[in-house]
C-alpha cells in the first residue's frame, strides 16, 4: 500500500456483552468514524473487522481486533504487516482511566499505564511510538477494582454526553491524521 495509509485500530472486547462497556470507548469511536466513512466493517484474516475508505481526505483502514483486549497485539501486528503500515502511522484509540469521563488526550509513545490492551499493543509491534486517542472513562467511585470498573456500562448521567464525547473523539482521530500531533494536541487539550 502507499505511504498515505493510516490504521486506525480502536480497542475493546468482542461480544454484545461488552459492547456498551467504558473499556469498549475505542470500539465506540470506531463506530462514529465508520459512519463517517460511509462503509461496513468486514471480516479480515488478521483475526479482525475491517473497514477501508477515506478520512481527513486520506486513505485509511479502520479496524477492531476481533480478540480480547489483552490479546489486541496480534491482530495490530497483522495489520501493520498487510497493509505495510509503518508504526509511525498506526492510530490506537483506547480508554484511559486518568483522564476525566469524555476528554480527550493525543500522544505518540509512552506507557501503557496498566492497560492491557496497550501492553499487548507494544509487546507484538516491538515498538511503543505509534500514536493514541486517549478516551478518558475517569476513575471508579470509591475502593471499586479499575478492572471491574472499565467492565461497566457508563452510567446513565455519562450516557447523556457520550455520543457527542465520542464525536469529539472521532473529531481528534481526523485531526491527528490531517494535521498532526502538535496541531490536534493545541485544539482538543485545551478544552
Amino acid at each position: 500500500m502507499s505511504a498515505d495509509l493510516w490504521l486506525v485500530v480502536g480497542l475493546g472486547n468482542p461480544g454484545p456483552s461488552y459492547a456498551r462497556n467504558r473499556h469498549n470507548a475505542g470500539f465506540m469511536v470506531l463506530d462514529v468514524l465508520a459512519a463517517r466513512a460511509g462503509g461496513r466493517f468486514k471480516s479480515h484474516r488478521a483475526r479482525a473487522e475491517v473497514l477501508e475508505g477515506r478520512l481527513a481526505g486520506a486513505r485509511v483502514v479502520l479496524a477492531k481486533p476481533r480478540s480480547f483486549m489483552n490479546e489486541s497485539g496480534g491482530p495490530v501486528k497483522g495489520l501493520c504487516d498487510f497493509y505495510k503500515v509503518p508504526v509511525e502511522r498506526l492510530i490506537v484509540v483506547h480508554d484511559e482511566l486518568d483522564i476525566p469521563f469524555g476528554a480527550v488526550r493525543l500522544k505518540r509513545g509512552g506507557g501503557d499505564n496498566g492497560h492491557n490492551g496497550l501492553r499487548s499493543v507494544t509487546k507484538s509491534l516491538g515498538s511503543r511510538e505509534y500514536l493514541r486517542v486517549r478516551f478518558g472513562v475517569g476513575r471508579p467511585p470509591g475502593r471499586m477494582d479499575a478492572a471491574a470498573f472499565v467492565l461497566k456500562d457508563f452510567s446513565a448521567a455519562e450516557r447523556k454526553d457520550l455520543d457527542l464525547e465520542l464525536d469529539r473523539a472521532a473529531d481528534a482521530v481526523e485531526a491527528l491524521m490531517a494535521d498532526g500531533l502538535a496541531v490536534a494536541q493545541n485544539v482538543f487539550h485545551a478544552s
